[in-house]
């Protein structure tokens, strides 16, 4: 493993950090902020950013250059995460159409498709938001219900998404839905692009019990969809969505925003009087575990040097994130004394947010048996309904 950067990484990690010590947004740029849903000031200064980052060249590092990408690869990617994560700046609203969206329409768009979304995509001119998870299918994505019947050129599509940020403000959303309910639940899926101006969608807004509302849920009510916003072949939208999920987790590889060191650092200080022994000894650990990370973030960009792909190593980073997240605002959280219980702030906020972490993207007991099947070598769970139509399986 190494433990410093190669020198091609290196003068790329130079470039990055003179770009953003010039360029960087004077005014604060979180992700999540107090209702943001209906804050377009927040969105305005994302959209302002991402052009910035456009303009100079930053706007899609991995994207090819047809597209307005550099052609840059996942390690230039990471190098650039950890440059945002320096000063201060964590992933973008608009990182759905550019991490996600983006690449799966240059893999598996049509001309047409790749003509009509790359260009406003890259330029912050098309939001787009995520239409996959569902009531009754968050971590086995694919026992999604959300119908999709074909009827001439179109599609009319029923069903209701949930978790979906951004889908206020979005110009389209990627959206999965079942095709074929004959087929097992992997095979029936298709993949499209919807916009989300269409008549017969609604959008509500989730207040979570911070008070904000990062995320909405969506209902679709007979929704017409061209065949021309299908994306992929019919009923084999389950390869596309991976295609979607790899560029996601890669994307975030790196990325800051989650927890700062830093910041808890400068809490205990000021927090000194109430620093005993015990937490002494917990802010060591926690300190050994953010180190840990790093080095684990070490052994990624180490094997994707070599032309090697991580195995489990974004799964086992994943939960140790979420415990250090955890950890550092309960210890945050603790330092506040009584104050932490009945006042509102920065580290009560983070407290609320924080079991999100071990959900997002993958819950704890997914990545676990990811980690167990790939780097323990157990036996992988049976999964007895992989070939049963969908329409045989129960549902509650």
């Amino acid at each position: 493993m190494d433990l410093k950067d190669s020198p091609q990484e290196a003068a790329f990690r130079d470039e990055a950090r003179e770009f953003l010590d010039a360029h960087v947004p004077a005014e604060p740029m979180p992700q999540y902020h107090k209702e943001f849903v209906e804050d377009e000031q927040l969105v305005d200064r994302h959209r302002a950013w991402q052009r910035t980052l456009h303009d100079h060249g930053w706007g899609a590092l991995t994207w090819p250059t047809a597209y307005g990408g550099r052609g840059l690869g996942p390690i230039e990617q990471i190098v650039w995460n950890q440059e945002l994560a320096r000063v201060g700046l964590g992933p973008s609203l608009f990182m759905v159409g550019i991490a996600m969206a983006g690449p799966t329409i240059i893999a598996h768009g049509t001309d047409a498709q790749k003509a009509r979304h790359l260009e406003p995509i890259i330029k912050a001119e098309q939001g787009i938001c995520q239409l996959f998870s569902e009531p009754g299918a968050g971590s086995d994505l694919a026992s999604l219900a959300t119908r999709a019947v074909s009827i001439g050129d179109d599609w009319i599509v029923n069903g209701q998404k949930t978790w979906c940020s951004g889908a206020t403000w979005a110009d389209f959303g990627i959206l999965i839905a079942r095709t074929d309910p004959k087929a097992p639940k992997h095979r029936g899926i298709t993949y499209f692009l919807v916009d989300m101006k269409a008549p017969g969608i609604e959008v509500r807004p989730l207040r979570q019990m911070t008070g904000d509302a990062h995320f909405n849920e969506v209902f679709l009510e007979d929704v017409r969809v061209p065949d021309a916003n299908r994306l992929g072949d019919v009923d084999a939208g389950w390869g596309v969505t991976m295609t979607t999920l790899t560029n996601e987790r890669m994307a975030m590889a790196g990325a800051g925003g989650l927890f700062a060191w830093e910041d808890l650092l400068d809490h205990v200080m000021a927090n000194r009087g109430r620093v005993d022994g015990a937490t002494r000894d917990e802010l060591v650990r926690l300190y050994t575990w953010v180190r840990t990370l790093d080095m684990l973030n070490a052994r990624i960009l180490t094997k994707l040097g070599r032309g090697e792909m991580p195995a489990a190593e974004s799964s086992v980073m994943k939960l140790a994130m979420a415990r250090i997240v955890t950890k550092g605002t309960e210890l945050g959280l603790r330092l506040l004394g009584p104050d932490g219980l009945v006042r509102s702030g920065t580290w009560q906020q983070q407290w609320l947010f924080q079991p999100a972490f071990h959900l997002a993207g993958g819950s704890d007991e997914v990545q676990k048996n990811v980690a167990a099947e790939r780097v323990l070598g157990l036996p992988a769970d049976p999964y007895g309904d992989r070939d049963t139509p969908f329409e045989e399986l129960p549902r509650s």
